[in-house]
């Protein structure tokens, strides 16, 4: 069985599915490589369930290798000949017992050989004597949430569990590889949180050999992972690429995008609001704005493995494709400490709400930057669960080893967080998160290292 990580939430929800008397649906789904045919083979247990993974035949060729896995429950269920999705089910649900269990995973390839498949079995679904239970799984989200979700879909409403499977926390990175907390921040930088991304950077000597041999070589596993991720979903994936690779290279804001594709602004709304369901892309705004109202909007690439491919693989297509490194090297060594910096202070951001400072509970951090005098900007701004409190926070990471004066950042922090509207009216926490060659000389309130910020992500 291969390497499993975490996961413990989706397991008891999935055997309490299994284990309850009659039959139900339970849905799973989510991007690619993120463990949910591995999690769906560990809670299955085999004397009661098929699992099926289909692929992209024809329906009729579908059915047979349905047919010869359903026959390993149910002897000499592939000795007859079914004209269709119907009378298959229909003999199915004649012998089927209430332990029986069919898991249907890439579930969306099954539907695009036999569209009537969802209407079929919303039939045999709301049956009042049907005891047969139903997994299905994809990694196409669009086509899921279609499928399954939109209350104009069949099956709509059928379901008594649905589970997105997220990439996984970055603290069991550091357990995955084997590596401390700081170095766990770096590999976290490259992966993200996809176990796939794991196990196969865990084949290779150090990171940038994993790197090289994965994400450069035009041979590798992952050289055009970011594709393959927007086909799984919908066929406009060459706009939505687009869009990425530049909020990747720094376009940010709405007006940028639409410049740089000689596109009005309106008309990127809905694609922009695609990539943000997916989870690929997030839109940050403020601290304390409304996200509904906000118009100082900046969108961000979410996941970290798209981030380092947009930034130090794409630009370098044309020389990866003959075999060139150098070029793609040298750009990520130059900024390596920058990148991995980012990616600290989204870690310490998503920190926030597991840590126990001054004695409270926080809510969700975020950015907040604005103007008092000039430009200000604080890395990590949260407000204390009973609102009393405010938590301003800077980040800092550095590759050498380096002695910073934490009682002059939090001095700082302290005289511009004024500048925050929430601010007004509440006592002023504040926290240094340090990570890399980092280390602290003076008090803030709160320092926090890479160790506390990755024990606090294994969750």
């Amino acid at each position: 069985m291969k390497t499993f990580w975490n996961r413990e939430d989706e397991q008891a929800r999935l055997r309490a599915f299994l284990a309850a008397p009659g039959g139900g649906l339970a849905v799973l789904y989510g991007r690619r490589r993120c463990g949910k045919s591995t999690l769906l083979q560990r809670v299955l247990d085999s004397s009661k369930s098929v699992y099926f993974q289909a692929d992209q035949r024809e329906a009729p060729l579908q059915r047979r290798s349905i047919l010869q896995a359903i026959s390993s429950i149910l002897p000499g269920f592939d000795r007859a000949s079914y004209a269709d999705w119907d009378d298959l089910l229909a003999t199915l649900y004649a012998r089927g017992s209430s332990q029986l269990c069919i898991c249907l995973d890439e579930f969306p390839y099954l539907v695009q050989a036999a569209p009537e498949l969802p209407s079929v079995l919303q039939r045999y679904l709301d049956r009042p004597d049907g005891q047969i239970k139903w997994i299905l799984c994809g990694s196409s989200q669009r086509m899921m949430q279609g499928l399954v979700l939109h209350r104009s879909a069949p099956l709509y409403g059928r379901a008594t569990e649905i589970l997105k499977i997220e990439p996984l926390s970055a603290g069991w990175l550091a357990h995955a590889l084997k590596l401390d907390p700081v170095a766990a921040v770096e590999a976290y930088s490259v992966w993200g949180g996809v176990p796939r991304y794991w196990e196969l950077a865990g084949g290779y000597k150090d990171m940038d050999s994993a790197v090289k041999s994965l994400v450069l070589d035009r041979f590798g596993v992952l050289h055009e992972e970011p594709l393959r991720l927007l086909f799984d979903d919908m066929h406009g994936g060459v706009q939505l690429y687009s869009i990425m690779s530049l909020i990747g290279t720094g376009c940010h804001r709405v007006s940028e995008i639409a410049g740089r594709l000689g596109k009005p602004m309106p008309s990127l709304m809905r694609p922009l609001a695609q990539l943000c369901e997916l989870g690929y892309v997030r839109r940050d705004i403020p601290f304390g704005e409304d996200h509904k109202n906000s118009k100082r909007s900046l969108y961000r690439l979410q996941d970290s493995f798209l981030k380092f491919y947009f930034r130090f693989v794409l630009p370098y297509t044309s020389a990866l494709a003959q075999g060139v490194y150098a070029e793609s090297q040298h750009a990520w060594r130059n900024a390596r400490v920058h990148h991995v910096a980012a990616c600290w202070e989204d870690l310490s951001r998503i920190s926030v709400p597991w840590l126990n400072l001054s004695g409270q509970k926080w809510g969700v951090a975020s950015q907040w930057w604005g103007t008092a005098g000039g430009p200000v900007e604080f890395d990590v701004v949260a407000l204390s669960l009973d609102g009393r409190e405010l938590l301003v926070g800077e980040c800092k990471w550095m590759e050498k080893k380096e002695v910073i004066d934490v009682d002059n950042i939090a001095a700082r922090l302290r005289d511009k967080a004024c500048a925050i509207p929430a601010a007004k009216g509440r006592r002023i926490v504040t926290a240094c998160w340090l990570g890399g060659g980092v280390s602290a000389s003076g008090h803030a309130d709160h320092l926090i290292y890479p160790k506390d910020v990755m024990t606090t992500l294994e969750r």
